[in-house]
């Protein structure tokens, strides 16, 4: 299926607006209030120390913002930050090149952390804990130990997969923060702060409707904010008021609790194909003809959070508050089914 508007991954086109629309400071940062809390304790500990801050995971669901926590950690810091992805790091010699490189203090920064190959990941134990990388050279009688001091620097781990992470990897990292989705007041604050920043015309209501259908995502929030904005400048007067902000969502098919046709998709084949469940994810997953990972990693977050679904040992199933807001009857047999779980 194609890239969705209201998708927490990156898209390409984005890449340009979200960077410039991104806090830089905590006291910039909108939301997650737990989490600013402890990194502003540890953050100012290590500042007191002189010492670089302890590795740091982060993880939940895409858009929420681990990539913008990580940058803001090396600006609070005062440290440089180093960026790259686990599946970009194919074989040991490259980590061992990246980690000889960082200066005292720097920040790698590792996105996708639970995709880094095991041997690459086996590099970064000693990194991590004594600040020794070691790998062997050669093979059978020549095969030798190597090992090579770094300099103490901070590792930070963003992943949406925090299950897939290995149980020695979790183990080093000193803080693990998890991000929670946003509370409507916080993404109004946080879809108003972009609209300032791109030089948007609004009122409070066209705010309001924006931040309704973000999924409580901060990224999905600026996707529709630009996408609105665009139909205001064609299609009115370039204020983006709640009825014009309406107008558009409708025409990009995000509802009013920020379901698009793709969520409408997975639910309605649930309740349609399979009598509201209990439904393995693979048969789903090929009932509406995608990946399981992608049901599991983009769409379930969301649907789970609003109550639309259920995940039980037999399976997925959808609740009355997704019968009620697609319209469907609810019937006496799934009532007997959810007593049952």
């Amino acid at each position: 299926m194609e890239e969705r508007i209201v998708s927490g991954t990156q898209q390409e086109n984005d890449y340009s607006d979200d960077t410039s629309l991104r806090p830089r400071r905590l006291n910039e940062y909108i939301g997650q209030e737990r989490i600013k809390a402890n990194l502003e304790i540890t953050i100012a500990a290590a500042r007191l120390r002189g010492e670089p801050l302890d590795h740091t995971l982060l993880h939940g669901p895409p858009g929420l913002g681990k990539t913008t926590l990580a940058n803001i950690v090396a600006n609070e810091m005062d440290a440089k930050i180093k960026v790259t992805s686990g599946p970009a790091i194919e074989r040991p010699a490259d980590m061992v090149s990246m980690l000889t490189r960082l200066e005292t203090g720097e920040v790698l920064f590792i996105d996708e952390v639970h995709r880094l190959p095991r041997v690459v990941e086996e590099v970064l134990y000693g990194a991590m804990e004594d600040f020794v990388v070691s790998w062997v050279i050669d093979k059978g009688l020549k095969a030798r130990s190597m090992n090579l001091s770094v300099k103490r620097f901070t590792l930070i781990g963003a992943t949406t997969r925090y299950g897939m992470v290995s149980s020695p990897m979790r183990d080093r990292f000193g803080s693990v923060h998890r991000l929670d989705f946003y509370s409507e007041d916080a993404m109004r604050s946080i879809v108003e702060r972009s609209a300032r920043i791109l030089a948007v015309t609004s009122d409070d209501e066209g705010v309001a409707e924006i931040a309704r259908r973000s999924r409580r995502t901060p990224r999905v929030g600026n996707r529709l904010l630009r996408r609105v904005r665009d139909y205001a400048q064609v299609k009115a007067d370039g204020t983006v008021t709640g009825d014009v902000a309406r107008d558009a969502l409708e025409r990009l098919e995000v509802d009013a609790l920020g379901l698009d046709d793709t969520d409408h998709l997975v639910l309605r084949s649930i309740i349609e194909k399979f009598a509201g469940g209990p439904v393995g994810i693979e048969t789903l997953a090929a009932a509406i003809s995608e990946e399981a990972d992608t049901i599991m990693d983009v769409y379930e977050p969301f649907l789970l959070q609003m109550g639309f679904l259920d995940r039980t040992r037999r399976g997925r199933v959808a609740t009355r508050r997704a019968y009620d807001h697609l319209g469907f009857p609810y019937p006496e047999e799934a009532r007997r089914q959810a007593s049952l779980f």
